[in-house]
């Protein structure tokens, strides 16, 4: 079947929209229709070359839709149910796997067609390639079942949307990675999509005191109400110390949200000793990270996060949970919505700090 789609040809170079040819289901495969996907930071590194990706390829991974088609061997979903989909594929049988920890799989390929098979998506005959195996930027997806996850159908698609990356990587940095404890002190550098959902989590988990830290004002009052109780524009202030005077020691928690080695360094110095610093955002490939080695011995540690530690097929019906119980706000970050053509003025936006997120919508 052909779909409009919107693909990545060329770093630093606007998406073009165009029809592209989709194949039929495999066995273990299934047929989306595309009906909201986030507008994710990452899929901007990728157009500005700090995410590496094949070309040509159609972005967006933070979808939601509805099950059109499915093959002989799926069983977790049917047709016409609503779903998300996640990047965090697994086999289910390598040792990360089988010790339940699916978001570290080693062997992806697993879910993958082969490469002498017939290409998910193409033009022409030659490939596209299908970003994080998703390509959620197009007005459907064929994608591989372990990808999806059934949703209540009360749910709306744009809110729903949200949790196939921002909310599962940032409420599950705070609440499967760090574990974040009740009563506790944390900080959170970059107030965007994923940050406030960092935010959330770590309310959630019950942290006495949450900073939110972010060059843009209008960011970190929208924190506030999502649960920063403290804000900081580093601005030309000595953010460590401040911190550091804030939580009376140095914070338990320091999540780097952003994707800046610079950050990541603040917050291992903002910890408290035997503090933890978790690197959320995605640092480009080649940057260094440069710490002093004398903090270690303050018992400090570096965790990275994948996903947020997630479990995709638990934690999402989980934080949907959540959101019916008005515990996770989804209603506040959806900031904007746009059409598929219109993906260029959703990446403006991101950049211009105007949205949490922009939500595009297919009819």
């Amino acid at each position: 079947m052909k779909i409009k789609a919107a693909v990545f040809r060329q770093i630093n170079q606007d998406l073009s929209l165009e029809d592209i040819d989709l194949a039929d289901p495999g066995p273990e495969e299934v047929l989306v229709k595309t009906m909201a996907c986030g507008v994710c930071h990452s899929d901007l590194h990728v157009v500005h070359g700090g995410v590496a990706s094949p070309t040509p390829a159609v972005l967006g991974h933070e979808p939601a839709g509805i099950v059109v088609a499915v093959g002989a061997a799926v069983r977790n979903v049917a047709v016409g149910d609503h779903v998300i989909a996640c990047t965090s594929l697994f086999c289910g049988a390598c040792a990360q796997c089988v010790q339940g920890r699916t978001h570290l799989c080693v062997d992806r390929g697993a879910s993958q067609r082969p490469a002498d098979g017939t290409p998910r998506l193409s033009q022409g005959g030659s490939m596209v390639h299908a970003f994080v195996d998703l390509g959620g930027f197009a007005e459907a997806m064929l994608l591989h079942h372990r990808a999806v996850v059934k949703i209540d159908k009360d749910i709306p698609f744009d809110r729903a949307a949200l949790v196939g990356c921002a909310v599962t990587t940032g409420v599950g940095a705070a609440l499967n990675t760090a574990q974040v404890v009740p009563g506790s002190s944390v900080v959170v550098f970059g107030a965007g999509g994923v940050g406030i959902s960092v935010i959330q989590g770590a309310r959630i988990a019950g942290a006495r005191q949450i900073i939110a830290v972010d060059l843009m004002n209008q960011k970190l009052e929208n924190a506030r109400r999502f649960g920063a109780t403290d804000v900081i524009n580093p601005e030309g202030l000595d953010v460590v110390k401040t911190i550091k005077k804030m939580t009376k020691g140095g914070a338990d928690y320091a999540f780097e949200a952003v994707g800046v080695p610079k950050l990541l360094e603040q917050a291992f110095y903002c910890l408290a000793p035997r503090g933890t610093a978790i690197l959320v955002g995605a640092i480009p490939a080649g940057q260094t990270v440069n710490l002093n080695p004398g903090h270690f011995f303050q018992e400090k540690r570096i965790m990275g996060c994948m996903m947020g530690s997630n479990r995709f097929t638990l934690d999402a019906p989980r934080y949907l949970d959540f959101y019916r119980q008005g515990r996770l706000d989804l209603d506040g970050m959806v900031t904007r919505h746009e059409k598929l053509e219109n993906i260029s003025e959703a990446f403006r936006a991101m950049t211009a700090g105007e949205v949490t997120r922009t939500v595009l919508t297919f009819d």
